[in-house]
């Protein structure tokens, strides 16, 4: 009868992903991709900064800066069109998702975000929003540019 040492029974210990300079895979803070370029989105974003709690939010302009886009496989294009957000797990929530999970990290917004994830309520509010998000952005020269940028 053949015995193990007390090494060969532990399973094998895994490299930590600091030492490959790898990023955590659980995102910490939601993430807000945002079209900075677009008035009402900046004074509606402003809005959310001046009351959010310290540490909630990463804000990303991605009228400006369309690189973190790149590792959501997301296109400027669609970003600038509708809103686009990630929450802590990484996972991505687009338009009307993005808004109610920002309203669920926002205390005073809170009730709206419950009330809008109602089934009906949730279908109305992301119909109404895709057909306002669809006239701004055909409506925006910096979007329309975006367009052209990506048929090239």
């Amino acid at each position: 009868m053949t015995t193990l040492s007390q090494s060969e029974i532990q399973p094998p210990k895994t490299p930590s992903l600091e030492r490959y300079n790898m990023p955590s895979p659980v995102p910490s803070l939601v993430t807000v991709y945002y079209d900075g370029k677009c008035g009402l989105c900046r004074k509606e974003i402003s809005h959310y900064k001046k009351i959010a709690p310290e540490g909630q939010f990463i804000w990303s302009d991605i009228a400006h800066d369309a690189t973190p886009l790149s590792q959501l496989g997301v296109s400027q294009m669609d970003a600038l069109r509708r809103l686009h957000a990630t929450d802590r797990n990484g996972r991505l929530h687009i338009g009307v998702d993005a808004f109610i999970l920002i309203w669920r990290q926002l205390p005073t917004w809170r009730p709206l975000a419950i009330l809008v994830s109602l089934p009906v309520v949730r279908y109305i509010a992301a119909m109404l929003y895709n057909r306002f998000a669809d006239y701004r952005f055909a409506r925006l020269e910096h979007c329309q540019i975006s367009v052209n940028a990506q048929e090239t």
